[in-house]
């Protein structure tokens, strides 16, 4: 009965996960000759009618102007800022290879090409102008962020408005501090339009999952993400502020604006346009579109005085780094899907621990996750001696059980309270081989999704393993841990009374398991196998035990 419950429980709690996996996201649902679900209706400015500034093609130069490409150099990033607009035209993560099959193994490229960041427009009295079809003076040609940081400017001129934009760089930041003012553009006040580009750029091997991932984040009272693969091409949502900050992120990356000032305004909306779609490979119940770009407008308050200010951060998923940040930064990234509540504070612990281990013990995440199976495993073998302890009183009381059933079968109250005697009399819980076996469970569950999204492990390798984050390609570690978990199984029916579900179970299961994580990070089978080899010792003892327990009754 308790091995039943616990694969009941186990079942369960795979059905949870495997739909948020294996089903794409359904898509957002447009009654005939209305607005899509989820889409306010609201309008961040009144009586204007505000277009994604990056849904488009940007506005061309003049003929005869000629744009230009400053750079800016870190020990971390090399962004390439356009004289066009002051926008942000490539962004190069230099601690991080692309594997893309196109970039052979260069630096990841965030932005895609001719679909720049930052495109700034400005609304005021029902018009719109954009500063795509500016030609701003630089700085300088080049800028070098050193220990002291940088700052790079940027100043244009037409027809009596002006425009002044500040960039600051940070050494050992990802993070840009923006400041602009804009004279001159009419009415003054008005609103600040803020083109966060037509989505990132994958990088990944594997590019559906990765589109699969793509999202705009937004941070109110809480943090939301929207799917972009639940918006159709050209669906437009506008989503109501006030935001603390608001971007997209890919699988691994992310990029956004952020006000971090208290006193600052905040964005006042988001409107978010879906791009084109591609269809993914197949899955088990067929074939799904992912998009592939949708573009993102945010619309921040504008004083009298034409000044604006606010945080850009390009860079990495970095758990750690985003908590520095603070604003529930880290949030942009949330583990758990569907089980966040459960998974999150598990999955952030773990991560915690394993780079912490991998930091201090100077150990690759290989060898950190070996040694992390076997703690767990470790701290667990108390419990499981109870667990053991519980299962032989249990069979010991098992025979007046079955009399106490037959005699009370026609009276349900009585057949109870004689139960429940029988278990204090013998000191029995009937669920106390449950616990040690279900406490695991959250920490493998945790671990799916901290490979799934932590960038730590992106194409970290390992003994034959080129990349703890994704599948094993000779499928080595997923067999071994299948077989581990049969013989665990097969050691744990010794002395156990012949039951053929049970014997059922003891086949199916590990076949089940094994097919259902070929496809898993190899790092999470990693974890499993050592788990489930560490425990067979244990199971070993507590079965001879049991044996010699039965061997004393007779």
């Amino acid at each position: 009965m308790e091995r039943r419950i616990i694969l009941a429980i186990l079942l369960m709690l795979i059905v949870a996960v495997l739909p948020s996996i294996l089903f794409p996201p359904k898509k957002a649902v447009r009654p005939p000759g209305g607005k899509a679900v989820g889409d306010t209706g609201a309008r961040p400015t009144a009586g204007a009618a505000v277009e994604p500034l990056t849904a488009r093609p940007p506005v061309r130069l003049s003929a005869g102007v000629s744009a230009e490409t400053v750079w800016v150099t870190s020990p971390l990033y090399r962004l390439g800022f356009s004289t066009r607009g002051g926008e942000l035209v490539s962004a190069e993560l230099l601690d991080y290879k692309s594997f893309a099959p196109a970039d052979s193994g260069h630096p990841v490229q965030l932005i895609p090409a001719g679909r720049p960041m930052l495109v700034y427009g400005r609304t005021a009295g029902g018009d719109t102008t954009a500063l795509s079809s500016w030609s701003l003076s630089a700085s300088a040609k080049q800028v070098s962020v050193g220990p002291e940081g940088a700052t790079l400017t940027f100043r244009g001129e037409q027809n009596g408005a002006q425009v002044a934009l500040e960039y600051r760089f940070f050494p050992g930041d990802y993070r840009v501090s923006v400041r602009g003012r804009m004279e001159g553009f009419g009415p003054t006040g008005g609103t600040l339009l803020l083109g966060m580009g037509d989505g990132l750029r994958s990088v990944e091997a594997d590019s559906m999952d990765d589109f699969r991932h793509f999202a705009a984040v937004t941070k109110a009272a809480k943090t939301q993400s929207l799917a972009l693969q639940s918006l159709n091409p050209g669906e437009r949502k506008i989503l109501d502020g006030p935001f603390e900050w608001a971007g997209v992120k890919s699988k691994y990356f992310f990029s956004a604006a952020l006000v971090m000032e208290e006193s600052a305004p905040r964005f006042g909306a988001a409107i978010v346009e879906g791009g084109p779609r591609t269809v993914a490979s197949s899955s088990l119940f067929g074939r799904s579109t992912v998009a592939t770009r949708a573009a993102l407008t945010l619309t921040l308050p504008v004083p009298p005085a034409g000044d604006f200010g606010f945080d850009l951060y390009v860079g990495p998923l970095e758990y750690r780094r985003l908590t520095r940040l603070g604003h529930d930064l880290d949030d942009a990234n949330p583990y758990g899907g569907v089980l966040r509540p459960i998974i999150q504070p598990v999955s952030v612990l773990v991560v915690n621990i394993l780079i912490w281990m991998h930091d201090r013990l100077s150990l690759a995440y290989g060898w950190v996750l070996i040694i992390f199976g076997i703690l767990v495993r470790a701290l667990l073998w108390p419990l499981n001696q109870r667990a053991m302890e519980s299962s032989i009183r249990m069979q010991a009381v098992a025979p007046l059980m079955k009399q106490v059933q037959e005699r009370y079968k026609n009276e349900p109250e009585r057949l109870q309270r004689e139960m429940m005697r029988l278990y204090k009399e013998h000191n029995v819980n009937p669920l106390g081989g449950c616990l040690p076996m279900l406490l695991p469970m959250p920490v493998l569950f945790a671990l799916f999704f901290v490979f799934a999204n932590t960038i730590e492990f992106r194409g970290v390798p390992f003994l034959w393993l080129t990349d703890l984050s994704r599948a094993d390609p000779y499928y080595i570690i997923p067999i071994i841990m299948g077989l581990s978990m049969f013989v665990l199984s097969k050691v744990g029916q010794i002395g156990v009374p012949p039951n053929p579900q049970a014997k059922m179970m003891v086949y199916f299961m590990p076949v089940f398991m094994t097919v259902l994580f070929l496809r898993f990070a190899s790092g999470l089978n990693l974890y499993y196998a050592v788990s489930n080899i560490f425990s067979i010792p244990q199971q070993y003892l507590i079965a001879k035990r049991r044996l010699r327990e039965q061997g004393k009754k007779t």
